[in-house]
């Protein structure tokens, strides 16, 4: 796993902030386990609007995003407000469910923890659809230029997908996926360390037939996990418990 000592001071991204942020995680290649030496840093987290913002004729800002370069390195900051992303979690989507869970804290609060606590409650068995989805789209992406970061997305879509289903825990890191899911490739290792010397390049040294064949065994272990997964076809209760820590993260501030 990425060492945060080794990426710029971040603290004072958080400080910058116009509202205050419940948590802020690095997400992307950091998070899962390839990064290169010129990737950008993923930020991703949650903002919390006051009452005000929320009640006036003018429209929230419930996403911000917003892209500098800091020290040489690329940052990219994406947050949601906390309603937004709650919502988005209901919503059977992977993706938050990785920043909210990312062992690569910035910043945290009690509230950021009371979420964590709630993610198993809302993984169900749809949420292979996500990570399905999006192997799919990488895969074509790969199709058309060969590169290797959307080769390494696919794969870790899939098997973050199959193990998801299997065990219920949201794993993004790749290298530790390596050890969990059996149907792993097991030249995965190679494609990683070939994507740590540049974030973009060609995928080399792998039979593109061997890829696809591959990749379609995933899908096929992906598919047979989710019909055998013991999770729930709905949120198993998560929704009021949220509802709550919404309204009163909203009438009480970060702290909760």
């Amino acid at each position: 796993m990425t060492d945060l000592l080794q990426l710029p001071d971040l603290a004072p991204v958080v400080a910058e902030q116009p509202d205050p942020l419940l948590f802020a995680t690095v997400s992307g290649a950091h998070l899962y386990g390839f990064p290169s030496r010129d990737s950008d840093v993923d930020l991703r987290g949650v903002h919390l609007l006051p009452v005000d913002a929320l009640i006036g004729l003018r429209e929230p800002e419930e996403t911000r995003s917003e892209t500098w370069d800091r020290d040489g390195v690329e940052m990219d900051l994406v947050t949601h407000d906390l309603r937004k992303f709650v919502r988005l979690m209901l919503r059977r989507n992977g993706y938050v469910l990785e920043q909210l869970l990312s062992p690569l804290v910035v910043h945290t609060t009690a509230l950021h923890a009371e979420l964590a606590a709630l993610a198993p409650d809302v993984v169900t068995t749809h949420h292979a659809h996500h990570y399905r989805g999006f192997a799919c789209t990488q895969w074509r992406l790969f199709e058309k230029n060969a590169e290797l970061k959307p080769l390494l997305y696919t794969f870790r879509t899939l098997l973050t997908g199959i193990h998801l289903m299997r065990s219920g825990e949201v794993v993004a890191h790749l290298p530790t996926l390596l050890d969990t899911v059996g149907e792993a490739p097991a030249y995965l290792p190679e494609l990683i360390a070939a994507k740590a010397e540049a974030e973009h390049g060609p995928a080399t040294g792998v039979d593109p037939a061997r890829l696809a064949e591959d990749v379609e065994v995933l899908h096929g272990a992906l598919d047979a996990a989710q019909r055998a997964s013991r999770l729930p076809d709905s949120p198993s209760g998560a929704h009021d418990a949220l509802h709550a820590l919404v309204v009163r993260a909203r009438l009480h501030g970060p702290q909760g």
